[in-house]
């Protein structure tokens, strides 16, 4: 099945590839309907930076950026909205707002309350790896087996939020690309991601414009220089069974992903003998 498109609208000042271009509500919305027009199913709404080494931005700024412009965006689109963040109270606001999903670098361990308040929304609820927190995650993270302690880690968080209160069919995996994990860590997650299905849930996958990019590819500086990577990344996590991809450049992946699914429909018919 080919997974679903979210689209990243950042409104953050610091964000690692968008920061400060979406600096008003009518920006932001103005960018997140045209990603819908490109073919995005879900618009993530992130109003702070989660990139290495980013600064913390209390709930009250946070709700300030993002909150508008989920309501913007509700008042003129029908699809899945989510946040992007942490905190608790920012989840309530956007979900207020009309978010109907949230996606939690934390995997609901920011906050005591982050579980509760999961439970109480209702939403769906995306709960990703992270080693460490934002600004010292890169700084020589280790694991003696990255596929199995991020599988069985994410696997204790869905239990978790599971006994909070939060209903199985709302919870959503991400591995954490670039979350406290080195290139060679970010590989081996993205060519066995189909390890994480085997808990019994869906995948969100989110490598686009990565700094692991770069590293491949040291001419990639710029993260808006980094789409053919980001297209690798995001077809062969489809391959390995994401349900959804996150990214920036959403047209183009909504383009890859359609080809891909063709060539792979193709495939069956082209090996069937011919008449006669």
């Amino acid at each position: 099945m080919t997974p679903r498109v979210m689209g990243i609208v950042n409104v953050t000042p610091d964000s690692f590839s968008d920061g400060g271009r979406l600096a008003s509500v009518e920006a932001a919305v103005a960018h997140g309907l045209a990603l819908a027009g490109q073919g995005a199913d879900i618009l993530d709404i992130g109003g702070e930076s989660t990139r290495p080494g980013a600064d913390p931005v209390d709930a009250a700024e946070e709700i300030a950026r993002t909150a508008p412009v989920i309501a913007g965006l509700r008042a003129a689109w029908d699809g899945p909205i989510s946040i992007d963040t942490m905190k608790p109270a920012v989840a309530r606001a956007a979900v207020a707002a009309g978010a109907t999903m949230w996606n939690d670098v934390a995997a609901l361990t920011w906050s005591p309350d982050a579980l509760e308040t999961a439970a109480d929304l209702g939403c769906d609820v995306v709960l990703m790896h992270m080693k460490g927190e934002p600004r010292t995650m890169q700084d020589a993270p280790h694991y003696d087996d990255v596929l199995s302690e991020v599988s069985d880690w994410l696997a204790a968080r869905a239990d978790a939020a599971m006994a909070a209160g939060v209903s199985r069919d709302r919870i959503w995996l991400d591995p954490g690309i670039g979350f406290g994990k080195t290139v060679d860590h970010n590989l081996v997650l993205t060519a066995r991601l189909d390890a994480l299905l085997g808990a019994g849930f869906p995948v969100l996958y989110g490598a686009s414009r990565k700094r692991m990019i770069q590293s491949i590819d040291p001419a990639a500086t710029d993260p808006a220089d980094r789409l053919g990577g980001s297209l690798a990344l995001a077809l062969q996590a489809a391959r390995n069974g994401a349900a959804i991809i996150r990214v920036h450049d959403v047209r183009e992946t909504v383009q890859a992903l359609a080809v891909q699914a063709a060539l792979t429909e193709a495939g069956p018919a082209a090996a069937r003998p011919g008449p006669g």
